[in-house]
């Protein structure tokens, strides 16, 4: 998932991603320790969709409060 994708998200949505993702993670994580999972690098990936989307989100926060300031 592109970041541009994320920016064209209402909150909600992204918070929602953000728990499928988490839970994607964790699934992935549960599989490794138990040598099920191949592809490894999954997890790499999926971390990163999360900090793009946490990063969307403290962006659109930052940006409101600065809307709010001036």
């Amino acid at each position: 998932m592109e970041f541009a994708d994320l920016t064209q998200k209402s909150d909600k949505e992204l918070k929602e991603v953000l728990n499928e993702n988490r839970t994607h993670l964790r699934t992935l994580q549960f599989k490794v320790s138990e040598r099920q999972l191949k592809q490894v690098h999954e997890i790499n990936k999926t971390k990163k969709i999360i900090a793009r989307i946490l990063t969307a989100l403290a962006k659109r926060s930052a940006d409101a409060q600065d809307a709010n300031e001036a």
